[in-house]
């Protein structure tokens, strides 16, 4: 769906922005049926409280949106969008003193509220847009919403309906709106072509597995994108439990964000080589599916052992991590839907980070802070090298003891590549609504990493 801003000419009802420290201020400054009207109303300014206004004879005047307290501003993001869905249709402003980020903020969050899965349910997006903030980069900002929206579109599609052909197929036509070129590596092919581990994730179901390999730019750092497109997890022999396969849709986030990133990166015409490689597979089950204690023979010529078939997606990974190497890219970032053990540690509202860089690391994590897409770094700890390590072959797909679980899989994939390095274990989906984030698939990280790219990349 197309998330954009009213028309700067269009006419347009005030929506007040009110601090809760301000309130009593702002009330004052109102003519005085409307500060009786809002006192009789009860609005405190708490955080997305929404009260209407009216005008001489009844008509609507406009509206107030209240940031809560230090406190709740701190804690929440993206407040103002609350309003999105609580206005009346027609075009509204924003009025009140807003720094430059917080009516950004603003800005995207009224985007991103607006969004709605609709392709098997009518369902009814909010009617009131807002006008672009005067000194925000509207078109900017419907770049990044339409990235996120593409994002959360991939993610929210059933299995059913987004398979790995149909994963190309949304990397095709990605290629095609921006004229970048795309190839793939289909079925048996792999063998061939040398991603064997690919093909042993993926060989199970009758929907081929494949690696998709997205080429935009001619000049600038080479920056590579690759992501996991699990399409569906089963969990192989060491099959998941019913309610473990509820989610499973969303274990193709990691190829999802890196695509909406993608567009980002391309409708900005930003100046770097990008590639973007996506290993699209199911993990099912039938009797050619990889076995326990299998060992397979990586692209990269390491050996692993696989002690868990539910613990695929970095054994794709891999195979796509050593081609990206191949070329010795400037910076290789890897997303994925990867472990439980990222999740148990940080919640589904924080996307973990790994990079040996520190000033990479700091780039990241200060641009996550001003654009809100909250990141939390994590450590490649070498320590821990030793337990993906079983004797019998060069890597442990899947490490026993129970701890550090998303640092150990990190490390795996670290050993693929010799690039510079950073990956995320994000979760790519909301388990219930929030400002600016229906229920549903969100992105993570990809926004951050934008913000990011000048100073990770010099450009």
């Amino acid at each position: 769906m197309t998330l954009s801003f009213a028309p700067a000419a269009a006419p347009s009802l005030p929506l007040h922005v009110v601090a809760k420290e301000d309130l009593e201020d702002w009330r004052a400054r109102l003519p005085e049926a409307q500060a009786a009207w809002v006192a009789a109303s009860g609005f405190a300014a708490g955080a997305g409280e929404v009260v209407l206004i009216p005008g001489v004879g009844g008509a609507l005047a406009g509206a107030a949106v209240g940031l809560g307290n230090a406190q709740a501003r701190t804690r929440g993001r993206f407040t103002v969008a609350k309003a999105a869905g609580e206005l009346p249709e027609g075009a509204w402003h924003l009025e009140g003193a807003l720094a430059p980020d917080a009516a950004e903020e603003a800005a995207l969050g009224w985007l991103l509220a607006s969004y709605r899965f609709d392709r098997y349910h009518a369902g009814s997006a909010p009617k009131a847009s807002l006008k672009a903030p005067e000194g925000v980069d509207a078109a900017r900002i419907e770049t990044i919403a339409a990235g996120e929206a593409l994002t959360r579109d991939l993610i929210n599609t059933p299995a059913s309906d987004m398979g790995p052909e149909e994963l190309e197929a949304a990397v095709v036509e990605l290629g095609r709106r921006f004229g970048a070129r795309v190839e793939a590596v289909r079925g048996e092919e792999l063998l061939s072509r040398n991603f064997p581990m690919i093909h042993a994730v993926g060989r199970a179901s009758p929907r081929a597995p494949r690696l998709i390999d997205l080429r935009w730019g001619d000049a600038g750092p080479r920056l590579t994108l690759v992501g996991k497109g699990v399409c569906f997890d089963t969990g192989g022999l060491d099959i998941k439990p019913a309610a473990g396969m509820l989610l499973m849709k969303k274990d193709m986030g990691g190829a999802a964000t890196v695509l909406g990133l993608a567009h980002m990166i391309m409708a900005l015409d930003l100046p770097v080589q990008l590639r973007v490689l996506v290993p699209a597979v199911e993990n099912a089950i039938s009797g050619n599916a990889m076995r326990p204690r299998d060992i397979l023979t990586s692209r990269k010529g390491l050996t692993v052992e696989v002690n868990n078939t539910d613990a695929e997606g970095r054994l794709v990974l891999a195979d796509a991590l050593a081609l990206a190497d191949e070329e010795a890219p400037d910076l290789v970032i890897s997303m994925a839907t990867l472990t439980g053990a990222a999740r148990v540690a940080v919640g589904p509202d924080l996307a973990p980070f790994y990079t040996d860089d520190d000033v990479a690391a700091a780039a990241v994590s200060e641009a996550a802070r001003a654009v809100r897409d909250p990141v939390w770094r994590m450590p490649f700890w070498a320590p821990y090298e030793t337990l993906i390590e079983p004797g019998i072959a060069d890597l442990d797909n899947a490490p026993g003891g129970g701890m550090a679980g998303s640092i150990t899989a990190a490390l795996f994939l670290k050993r693929f590549l010799s690039a510079p390095y950073m990956h995320f274990d994000i979760y790519g989906h909301m388990p219930s609504a929030a400002p600016a984030r229906p229920k549903g698939g969100v992105g993570q990280g990809a926004r951050a990493l934008l913000q990011a790219l000048p100073r990770l990349l010099a450009l």
